[in-house]
Parts: C-alpha cells; sequence; structure tokens
C-alpha cells in the first residue's frame, strides 16, 4: 500500500511539474468526482498518444506509404493515400458518433480502435511482403480503409474522454507534449533506421510496419486503465437518423459553422505536403529522400508541439491563425519559386527544409483547431461537434483532393500555389472566430 501511495505522489508531482500547479489544482470544465484522479489520467493518456503519434509517423501516407507504393510496384495509387487516410476516418463519424454516445464510458471504442489500426497496419505489411505490384498496392489501400475506420472510433471517443478527465487549459500541453515526444522518439527511430543503409528493401518495410502495429496495441492497453467517470447518454436512438439530425448544428449554431468553415480553408497545410516530396522526387534519390522527409516530419513534432500547446491553452484561436499563416506562406514562396526558377531549384535541401515549416505550421492548425474545438463544447454537444465537423470535412477533402489530383496531372505548381491562397484565406477566417480558451 505504502508502495502504491509513492507511485501515486510520484505522479502527482510529475504532474504538477507539467502542468505548472503549486498550491491548488486547476479542475475546470470536468466532473468533480474526476479531479483526483487527473494525473493519473494524463499521463495514461498521454502515453496512448505518444505512441500513436509514433505509429503514425511510421507509416505516413505523405512518406513512407508512398514509397512503399513506388517500392513494391504500385505507383499510381500513391494519389490516394492522404484523401483515404484523412477521409475514411472522418465521412462516417456522425453515425459512429450516435454509437459512442450511448455508452456513459466511452475508453473501450478508443482501445477497439487502436487494435483495430493495429490490425490493418499488420495487413499492410502482409501484402508488401507476400504480394507484388498493384495486388500489393491494393491491399495496402484496403488495409489503409479499415485503418481509418478504425480511427475514426479513436478521434470521436478521445476527445470526449480528454474532455471529461483533463481540465480545460490542461489540454493543450497534453496534445503538446504527445506530440514532442513522438516527434522526439520519430527522430531517433528515424536515424537508427535510415543512417548509411542506402535505398530501403521490402523486408526493411514490413518490418516497420510491424513495429508500428505494436505500438497501437500497448497504446490500446494502457488506454484501458484511464479512470473515466460515467458521462451523459443523451441522444441513444437510432444511430443514421441521430447523425443527420446533428446536421442541424450547422445551421443553427453559428459560432460552430464559422469553426467548420475554418477548419475547411485551412485543409491546405495537410494536401500540400505530399505535393512538395513529389517535386523533391524529380531531383534526388528516392531512397535517400524519405529519410530526410521523415525526419524533417519528426523534428517538426518534437520542436514545435509543446509550443504550440502552451499557447493553445491560452488562445487556441491565435493559434490557428498563426499556423495558418506560415502555412500559406511557404505554400505560396515554395510555388511561386517553383513558377519562376522551375522546380529543379539547384539545392537538395530547398524542399525538405520548406516540408519541415509546412510540418511545423500543420502541427499548430491541427492542435489549435483541437483544442479549440474541445473547448467550445462541453457534454454531448462535444462528441457533436467533432462527429459533424470531422464527417463534413472529410467529404470536402475528398473533393478537395480529387481535385487536386486532377490539377496535378498539370503542374504541382499551381496546386501549391491555391493551396496557399486557400489556407490565407483561412487565417482571415479564423481571425473571425471568437475567443474560447479560458486562462
Amino acid at each position: 500500500m505504502t508502495g502504491n501511495n509513492h507511485k501515486r505522489d510520484t505522479i502527482d508531482q510529475l504532474y504538477a511539474l507539467v502542468a505548472n500547479e503549486e498550491d491548488a489544482r486547476v479542475c475546470k470544465d470536468i466532473p468533480e468526482e474526476a479531479c483526483q484522479a487527473v494525473p493519473r489520467n494524463f499521463f495514461l493518456i498521454l502515453a496512448s498518444n505518444v505512441l500513436t503519434k509514433l505509429g503514425d509517423l511510421l507509416i505516413s501516407p505523405k512518406t513512407v506509404l508512398a514509397w512503399v507504393m513506388s517500392a513494391v510496384g504500385a505507383p499510381a495509387l500513391v494519389a490516394w493515400l492522404v484523401p483515404i487516410r484523412e477521409s475514411g476516418s472522418m465521412v462516417p463519424q456522425m453515425v459512429i458518433a450516435a454509437w459512442v454516445r450511448r455508452r456513459a464510458v466511452r475508453k473501450w471504442f478508443w482501445t477497439l480502435g487502436s487494435f483495430g489500426q493495429a490490425a490493418s497496419v499488420v495487413a499492410m505489411a502482409a501484402s508488401v511482403w507476400f504480394l507484388e505490384g498493384y495486388a500489393a498496392g491494393g491491399g495496402i489501400i484496403a488495409s489503409l480503409i479499415v485503418f481509418s475506420l478504425a480511427r475514426g472510433f479513436c478521434s470521436v471517443s478521445m476527445k470526449d474522454v480528454q474532455g471529461k478527465c483533463v481540465p480545460k487549459t490542461r489540454r493543450g500541453r497534453l496534445s503538446g507534449l504527445a506530440a514532442t515526444i513522438g516527434g522526439t522518439a520519430t527522430v531517433v527511430l528515424t536515424v537508427l533506421l535510415f543512417w548509411d543503409r542506402g535505398d530501403p528493401t521490402l523486408a526493411f518495410y514490413s518490418l516497420l510496419l510491424l513495429l508500428a502495429g505494436a505500438l497501437w496495441i500497448i497504446a490500446g492497453l494502457l488506454f484501458a486503465g484511464v479512470e473515466e467517470y460515467e458521462g451523459e447518454t443523451g441522444g441513444g436512438g437510432n444511430a443514421i437518423n441521430q447523425a443527420f439530425r446533428s446536421l442541424s448544428l450547422l445551421r443553427d449554431d453559428v459560432p460552430f459553422r464559422n469553426f467548420v468553415i475554418t477548419r475547411a480553408l485551412l485543409l491546405g497545410s495537410a494536401l500540400a505536403a505530399p505535393y512538395f516530396v513529389v517535386l523533391a522526387q524529380k531531383e534526388s534519390d528516392i531512397g535517400w529522400m524519405l529519410g530526410v522527409f521523415l525526419l524533417a516530419s519528426s523534428l517538426a513534432s518534437s520542436l514545435s508541439a509543446s509550443f504550440w500547446g502552451w499557447a493553445a491553452d491560452t488562445s487556441s484561436r491565435k493559434v490557428m491563425i498563426r499556423g495558418a499563416g506560415m502555412a500559406s506562406g511557404v505554400c505560396l514562396v515554395v510555388g511561386f519559386t517553383a513558377l519562376w526558377l522551375g522546380t529543379d531549384i539547384g539545392s537538395v535541401w530547398f524542399y525538405p527544409v520548406a516540408f519541415f515549416i509546412l510540418s511545423v505550421a500543420h502541427a499548430g492548425v491541427r492542435l489549435g483547431r483541437k483544442t479549440y474545438l474541445v473547448d467550445m463544447a462541453g457534454g454531448n454537444k462535444r462528441t457533436d461537434y467533432t462527429a459533424v465537423s470531422n464527417t463534413v470535412i472529410g467529404f470536402l477533402l475528398l473533393a478537395t483532393g480529387g481535385l487536386t489530383a486532377l490539377v496535378s496531372m498539370i503542374s504541382e505548381v499551381a496546386v501549391i500555389i491555391v493551396l496557399g491562397l486557400m489556407g490565407l484565406a483561412g487565417m482571415f477566417s479564423a481571425i473571425r472566430l471568437k475567443e474560447v480558451t479560458e486562462a
């Protein structure tokens, strides 16, 4: 018993250090009975997020999966990776949210979703190892669809569990720490895996995917230990009918509608990244550049996420504004530079550095809008906000992704410029949003 008390005291001290609390513990916007479990829950959710963020970077469709597709001989399928990875987890979320809403304790949806992602990644590894050509590519795409659907359960339930277990003004730093630690771990792993290894083999890709799958299994087991108290279960009727009724939020809730419009305009920070990679591939060795871009993505997360997280606890709106400004700026610089000088800039570091800056900006956009969404609502409204916004954005992402794929057949540079202008509009839209964070 003494050992357990000592362990609890250590966790409390670490939490006080991370949360910058000296005397009274902050317990804003969570049930009173959940206050004592905050430190333990904070670190369990943190550890789960770190593991999944590390897994996300190891199977990133913008870098790793794109090279896997080329390695197995299915390069034409690369264009579908990002739209499927992002929209597949978003489109069904209104229906998923109606199912989640029926349960007073929702952590199990996240745990099962994590296990589903692990199984999907293992299936990708099997496709790489046992199949070839477009059969292997098709197996990866099919596995990615299942992966994205499983991720949808995690996305809906995570915001709800985090909203019940982690106080307001502490959620941004939780997400920031997770991204920083996960990014740092990926930097170390990238150096170990790619240092002086030449062009990766299919066996290497398979092992990389299996490692990512193991991370999701461990994350699911850790998240199952979160002490979540029962919450509201209203609106647990027919899932599809409830899902369509939730769409009325876009008509009736003006602040929420403005947020969805802003988020839609900020899609450019995610969609532009693969085109930076495409331009870089035209002048550099593919095997060598894989490690460089993965390292750039990892460094961006590890160096910027905690800064964005702490800033989001002060004003998530301003984080979105700054991230959008950076993203649109780097897209316009790269686009117009390539337009005037040609895509062969003359330096192999131009695109990786630009990719790094874009990744830093995207981390701010992503963390800012996630924290903004959690803070602007409570109870079941938080679940509805998450589901409706993700579903709408999922459809818009498919449409935008398909359009940019067509335009890219003519000019990747034009796509980057258009996405930069889109991000600029998103920045001005974010300026119009109301502040929701209370210090």
